[in-house]
């Protein structure tokens, strides 16, 4: 499906484009209000409903699935005071992950992957907005990646209620890198599947297909890590209003996730490169096998086609035409010729 773009010249601010597909009929927001004493959840909320995070005493955590709808995405983030600019950064969801500090918040967008019934991966963009006492997370379609988070709030399990919205974000993020290594895992497994292990097979064309495309994904995987990774970094040498320098350590273990994610994208990368120049290889081989072949019984035939061809003249002074075992004789030494070239050639391992 082609994507859709915005013409940037004619488009006004206040009036964002959603340029992804819809993959919800209805958009859907649950807001969940917790602290260390208390917990609510309202599974089925209306933007209308929606007054901003005015109560400081507990953190925030508004979910949305589904942002084709621009009005309802433009109401909430209007409420919360946010700029137009990352709105439509929201409802873009062809660029490339950005990190952006504002006054009182932090906008994040990532690329998560999801893999389709064809066994495709698909990307899926999830935008962030933190702030002192909430985070907005924005999903463009119904996924189970934040399952255990709802329950960590719900049954107050770790101390995810003991902390602030950032340490909610560490989890977020951690469980979308959880998803690139289940991803990393598929792929693996299936190319153990078409390996090239003999050397006189055959490989088939789709082979080298299949090979280029599960490249393509090792190469869409990496791209939408490093963002992650050039996030924490930020993270790391510059402070950021809404993260608690508490909470820092944590995010600086995703830096060590997606650096094992980048190392394992660069080492499925190599295999597969490996598959693909061990593929030419072999049809090159198998085309020398083939040209030596045909090479070998050209050079047979030869002096076979020179004998019979000279025994072929018309000329009336050709003592041999008159001889009684004359034809035998041809026979003889062509027989012989033949065999010799063979032993010859035996010898050369030519063959």
């Amino acid at each position: 499906m082609a994507k859709k773009t915005i013409n940037r010249k004619t488009v006004y601010p206040n009036n964002p484009v959603f340029t992804g597909n819809i993959y919800e009929k209805e958009i859907s927001i649950q807001l969940f209000t917790y602290n260390k004493d208390t917990y609510t959840e309202k599974s089925k909320f209306s933007e209308k409903e929606f007054k901003g995070f005015n109560d400081l005493s507990a953190q925030h955590w508004l979910n949305i699935h589904g942002i084709h709808d621009t009005e309802i995405i433009s109401e909430i983030c209007n409420k919360l005071k946010i700029h137009n600019l990352v709105i439509q950064d929201i409802l873009d969801v062809n660029q490339r992950p950005k990190f952006q500090e504002y006054e009182n918040y932090c906008f994040f967008s990532i690329k998560s992957m999801l893999t389709s019934d064809n066994q495709e991966i698909e990307s899926e963009q999830l935008s962030f907005i933190l702030g002192k006492n909430f985070l907005v997370s924005f999903q463009e379609r119904k996924a189970d990646y934040f399952d255990h988070v709802r329950e960590r709030i719900k049954n107050k399990v770790g101390i995810l209620r003991e902390r602030t919205t950032d340490y909610l974000l560490f989890l977020l993020l951690e469980s979308i890198l959880d998803n690139y290594f289940m991803s990393i895992d598929n792929i693996e497994k299936n190319i153990e599947n078409f390996e090239i292990s003999d050397l006189n097979s055959d490989p088939s064309p789709t082979l080298l297909k299949a090979i280029e495309l599960y490249r393509r994904e090792i190469h869409l995987i990496k791209k939408t890590i490093i963002p992650i990774k050039e996030f924490v970094v930020k993270i790391e040498i510059e402070k950021f209003e809404p993260i608690d320098i508490e909470n820092i350590k944590y995010f600086l273990e995703l830096k060590d996730l997606c650096l094992m994610l980048i190392d394992n994208c660069d080492k499925i990368d190599l295999r597969l490169e490996s598959s693909i120049n061990l593929f030419f290889s072999l049809q090159g081989h198998r085309m020398n096998q083939v040209m030596k072949t045909l090479t070998v019984v050209a050079t047979i035939f030869i002096p076979l086609t020179f004998i019979a061809g000279v025994y072929g003249m018309n000329f009336k002074n050709m003592p041999e035409l008159s001889w009684k075992w004359g034809y035998f004789s041809v026979w003889i030494i062509m027989l012989s010729v033949l065999a010799g070239m063979l032993v010859y050639f035996k010898q050369k391992k030519w063959f």
